[in-house]
């Protein structure tokens, strides 16, 4: 709209223009049309490019029409300017708004999906990126699945498919299981060696047993009644790993080998390579043993007990998304607001709580 007005106004002042040259005489005309042309020629001198408005451009283009020989010169524009401003008309007329050329822009959601599959996949390529997705009902090609990788800088399957020693030990975790010794010191000055077992997959603890004089037919006794409980398992035990401790005899490494568990040997003075039995040692020393005085085997062992058992059922555990290895079924929240009614129940003299819903 303000385009037309601009040029109903434009037209006017000119049909004004020239009625008013009707009533000059011939010379007067030809001189002013003289002064003009110079006054154009300084312009041009003075000026590369003249900025010129729709108004302007419909105006010299319908002029152009009427002028003839030496009427040219009186333009500001060329005639090949006058063929630019149609082929522009030209598109314009052919372009469809809002709509820009090539394919459409990939959604937000699809990127991050297909960012998600291949940061939780490595080993899965374009093709089976697509097909993965076609089998939830998105269709995407394989030229827009690397696109989005490539912008991402996600490398090629085959780059990303490299096994470092975290997800190895994590796929292998549910097969694996630890032991270790270590010593607790009693009110006497006596010491006492504890054995114990740890599965890597579930953390689950398996308390073997306490002596004081952990002989190698005493510590194949404890790997006996251990390979007894672990064949019950829906997951068979494949690897056991300890360090090279002698009371590890070679009974003891042949009781696992008989059920078909290959024996893992930690390097010399290398704590961190058995670091989950390592970690639970730090572990119930700083829950509990720290904290108790141990008069005698039998109470070490009634301790460790009851500590193994409140570990395994209820104590929440990081690696495990804050559950313990084997949750026993209880009551659970299911609003965000604090219960009214908490039951607390006291452990080892109430060194340790455990809280559950009350019934």
């Amino acid at each position: 709209m303000p385009l037309f007005l601009s040029l109903v106004y434009l037209l006017f002042r000119r049909a004004l223009t020239v009625a008013a040259l009707r009533v000059r005489s011939r010379e007067f005309k030809e001189l002013e049309i003289v002064v003009l042309r110079h006054e154009l020629v300084v312009l041009r001198r003075q000026v590369a490019r003249a900025r010129l408005t729709e108004p302007d451009r419909v105006f010299l283009a319908a002029a152009s029409r009427l002028l003839r020989g030496t009427g040219w010169q009186s333009l500001l524009v060329r005639p090949d300017t006058l063929l630019g401003w149609h082929r522009q008309l030209v598109r314009r007329r052919w372009t469809y708004a809002g709509r820009r050329p090539g394919r459409p822009r990939v959604s937000e959601q699809l990127g991050e999906l297909v960012l998600r599959l291949a940061h939780e996949n490595p080993r899965w390529g374009y093709q089976r990126i697509v097909g993965e997705l076609a089998g939830v009902g998105v269709r995407v090609s394989a030229t827009t699945v690397a696109k989005i990788l490539r912008q991402a800088d996600v490398p090629p399957a085959g780059a990303r498919a490299g096994l470092c020693w975290r997800e190895f030990l994590r796929a292998q975790a549910q097969s694996m299981i630890a032991c270790d010794f270590f010593t607790v010191e009693t009110l006497w000055l006596g010491r006492l060696y504890v054995l114990f077992f740890i599965e890597l997959g579930s953390r689950r603890v398996h308390l073997a047993g306490c002596t004081a004089n952990p002989s190698g037919a005493w510590t194949a006794q404890q790997a006996r009644q251990l390979a007894w409980s672990l064949s019950e398992r829906l997951t068979p035990i494949r690897f056991l790993v300890h360090d090279r401790d002698s009371k590890f005899s070679r009974v003891f490494d042949e009781v696992f080998r008989s059920d078909g568990v290959e024996i893992i040997r930690t390097p010399f003075r290398a704590p961190q390579a058995n670091a989950f039995a390592e970690r639970w040692v730090g572990t119930v020393r700083r829950d509990c043993l720290d904290w108790i005085l141990i008069v005698s085997r039998r109470q070490l062992e009634q301790v460790l007990r009851v500590y193994v058992d409140h570990y395994n059922s209820h104590r929440p555990h990081r690696a495990l998304d804050l559950t313990p290895p084997t949750p026993e079924r209880r009551l659970r929240l299911v609003s965000s607001h604090p219960p009214d009614h908490l039951h607390r129940r006291d452990l080892l003299g109430g060194l340790i709580h455990e809280y559950a819903l009350a019934a």
